[in-house]
């Protein structure tokens, strides 16, 4: 074999990498914005309602975009929904760079579109170029494990490289974007040659919903895994913010890295628990939320930053562990042709747990925040029990 077949074959076997890098750029996209919330208000003078509404209109764009996303994959091929994906997220940053609300708005519906297509298709790829012919030495679980680290590692350096800018960098609002555009053209150029791995086809619309795995085990799970990481970096800053002297950005952007980053380093110990069953790993996970959340009532209590950082590590670790288990039984669960709808229903439901911030607003007027994070913490628990006895 020649050189440049060499130099060929490595670049399919790190195709997944290629895919994986373009997840990334998506993630980085969609939570660039979330540590900026103060500065809008401070700089822009916008109303606490207003970068609210910002906020959540990224959801309005983020469901669309899965359930067009999936299918179109399972129709179309993951590679045109993926690379179209982010180049609407890149674009959707130039327009999030304006002082206009309604280009605000208009970024933040087009990042939530490109995510959500991204979450269904570019799982989905990264899965299948995760076996053979495309990578034949990778574990059969590995694909759930890399699009899970890829999509972590841009959610969590995003969120820390903005804060940081924003808190420090001339013309905050417009240089903590910079970042997203050259990943998002990096990802575009490195991920062109990627071969096609889902033919196109007419689909069959079967996704494997039906199946009692998905309903007994992966839909119960599924929410925590975004409502750990968005009480961690929504909620507890908030709780602490008496200690932080004006360096309210920076901590949320510290935040969300401890979050996303506690998520991306559990996933060895994910690998180990797999060996023992993969109920082991959702059972580990709820267990890490669950101390979390008591932990985030001790922040509340004592109001220290510290035990409220402590609090995001473990409350990643949960994250991290959640969402390998649900996407590794996902691929077990989906028909052939049905991955791409299957993942993009999965994503569907760990996103009523961004809803929690606002349910903890809510709750705020009847109950203390230790003990709504002691409830919750009691939810968790009991979805850890419930599990394994609905598998038997």
């Amino acid at each position: 074999m020649s050189i440049i077949d060499d130099h060929r074959a490595e670049g399919v076997r790190l195709g997944w990498l290629r895919a994986g890098l373009l997840v990334a750029a998506a993630g980085w996209g969609a939570n660039q914005f979330s540590p900026l919330l103060a500065a809008y208000r401070r700089q822009l003078g916008l109303s606490a309602a207003a970068v609210t509404g910002l906020f959540a209109i990224y959801v309005c764009g983020l469901v669309p975009g899965l359930l067009l996303g999936g299918p179109g994959a399972d129709r179309l091929g993951r590679r045109r929904i993926v690379l179209g994906a982010v180049a609407l997220s890149a674009v959707s940053t130039f327009a999030l760079m304006g002082d206009a609300p309604a280009l605000l708005a208009l970024g933040r519906l087009g990042s939530g579109a490109a995510m959500g297509a991204v979450l269904a298709a570019g799982s989905a790829w990264v899965k299948e170029l995760s076996h053979p012919p495309f990578d034949p030495a990778a574990a059969p679980t590995a694909g759930a494990r890399r699009a899970s680290l890829l999509l972590t590692a841009g959610f969590g350096v995003s969120g820390l490289v903005a804060a940081f800018l924003a808190q420090w960098a001339p013309a905050p609002l417009f240089t903590a974007y910079l970042p997203h555009l050259g990943l998002a053209v990096v990802a575009l150029v490195f991920a062109v040659p990627l071969p096609e791995t889902a033919p196109a086809r007419a689909g069959n619309g079967a996704s494997g919903i039906r199946d009692p795995r998905f309903r007994r085990l992966v839909a119960p799970v599924a929410p925590w895994v975004f409502a750990a990481p968005s009480i961690g970096f929504a909620v507890l800053p908030g709780l602490v913010a008496g200690h932080l002297k004006g360096f309210e950005t920076a901590y949320a952007g510290v935040a969300i890295a401890m979050v996303l980053g506690s998520g991306l380093l559990i996933q060895p110990l994910g690998r180990r628990l797999a060996a023992r069953g993969v109920l082991t790993v959702a059972v580990s996970g709820l267990g890490a939320i669950a101390t979390g959340l008591l932990l985030g009532a001790a922040a509340a209590v004592s109001g220290q930053p510290v035990v409220a950082l402590a609090a995001d590590v473990v409350l990643g670790a949960g994250y991290g562990l959640c969402v390998t288990f649900g996407l590794t039984e996902v691929g077990k669960i989906a028909p052939p042709g049905g991955l791409a709808r299957l993942t993009a229903i999965f994503w569907a439901l760990t996103y009523i747990g961004f809803c929690a911030p606002y349910l903890f607003a809510l709750l705020g007027s009847v109950a203390s925040p230790p003990v709504i994070l002691t409830g919750a913490a009691g939810l968790a628990a009991v979805t850890a029990i419930a599990v394994p006895l609905r598998h038997r």
